[in-house]
């Protein structure tokens, strides 16, 4: 242990000082095997020092871990390397959002420090008040536009329609082209009019795995005929407290993107669901507080989000798509929001990840 001597003969426990620390610091030598760890880290990897010691990261957490990447990033600059909003997952740590920073240890060839600091729960309320006031404005939105734009549309439609009987044949395709866009507009309408409240959102006991067996059977027998899917289900979890087709849709969307975004030939698509130790969220309609211990995964294998959307990408007409509307993943944050649920993603070339956490549906009504 390295002990610092002050002018006046006071000497410092610098592993006390690191343990004192509520971030995760750890030392690993250039085969990722862990050469010291603090208190949190011992928390964190769930093991005592001692037991850690020598054992390597490899094993804690799958190889494709962002993390493995950002320690080669600081071996190879020689300088710290950071990066924020970083998921760290595995069945031995478990789920965990985070900030990294990795930096060389000049004293010790191929070794790094690493540092994470989890993200606050607070930051993840805030973004989950973002998703439901962005779908709000979308609600308010498609009330105005119902009144104010599809009655003049369908007038217009109309009259087309009137002229295109007595117009001469060479105009024709005129008419249809008035017709045609005014159907395009009040599709627009009728697509944003799902986010208007329809009262309250009806609830039971739903096996998440048979939702997303249907949504698989969809995918691929359309949209999704070039994809190798990979299924993680784990069998043991309970059922979601919520509304069976709504999560259809839910997922139904996350897919269709995932199988979007996916290069052709080659576009993989892994879907998996686990049981986490999540925060706690108010649900609307209800004055309890429920835990969101149910997680599901989409992770792609495309090109990854662009920078300049990922802040907005909950947001209504956002999108990278050249003919999308923008509205798929708002109405995803919107209908995870009103279950009391969370979404978050991680995305980098080659691998993009959105992660749900839904509650359970609660044991005192069962039956009910």
């Amino acid at each position: 242990m390295v002990k610092l001597r002050r002018p006046a003969g006071l000497e410092i426990d610098t592993g006390a000082i690191l343990d004192a620390l509520a971030s995760v610091v750890a030392v690993v030598d250039r085969d990722l095997a862990i050469l010291h760890v603090n208190t949190a880290g011992e928390q964190f990897f769930q093991g005592s020092a001692d037991y850690l010691k020598g054992q390597k990261l490899t094993d804690m957490l799958p190889t494709d871990s962002p993390l493995f990447g950002l320690i080669q990033q600081a071996r190879d600059a020689g300088h710290p390397v950071t990066e924020y909003h970083v998921t760290l997952s595995s069945p031995r740590i478990g789920h965990h959002f985070v900030n990294v920073q990795a930096c060389p240890v000049a004293e010790i060839a191929g070794a790094v420090v690493i540092n994470l600091q989890e993200q606050s729960i607070a930051a993840k309320i805030d973004r989950q008040l973002t998703h439901r006031g962005a779908a709000r404005s979308v609600a308010a939105l498609a009330a105005m536009l119902a009144h104010e734009v599809k009655n003049p549309v369908a007038g217009i439609r109309g009259a087309a329609q009137l002229l295109e009987q007595s117009v001469e044949p060479a105009d024709r395709p005129l008419t249809r082209l008035i017709r045609d866009e005014a159907d395009r507009v009040c599709a627009l309408v009728d697509r944003m009019e799902v986010f208007s409240a329809g009262g309250p959102l009806q609830r039971d006991g739903v096996n998440i795995h048979e939702v997303l067996n249907r949504v698989l059977m969809l995918a691929k027998s359309s949209f999704g005929r070039h994809l190798h899917v990979v299924e993680s289900y784990d069998p043991s979890l309970p059922p979601v407290y919520g509304n069976r087709d709504q999560l259809t849709q839910v997922f139904l969307n996350l897919i269709k993107n995932a199988a979007e975004a996916a290069p052709d030939p080659g576009g993989e698509v892994v879907i998996s669901t686990a049981y986490w130790h999540g925060v706690r969220f108010a649900v609307p309609g209800r004055r309890s507080r429920v835990h969101l211990p149910l997680m599901v995964s989409i992770q792609d294998n495309g090109e990854g989000i662009p920078e300049d959307l990922r802040p907005h990408l909950f947001d209504p007409f956002v999108t990278s798509k050249p003919r999308g509307s923008g509205l798929g993943l708002a109405l995803v944050a919107k209908i995870i929001g009103d279950h009391g649920g969370v979404i978050e993603f991680q995305s980098q070339p080659k691998r993009t990840v959105f992660r749900v956490m839904l509650p359970m549906y609660p044991p005192a009504e069962e039956g009910a």
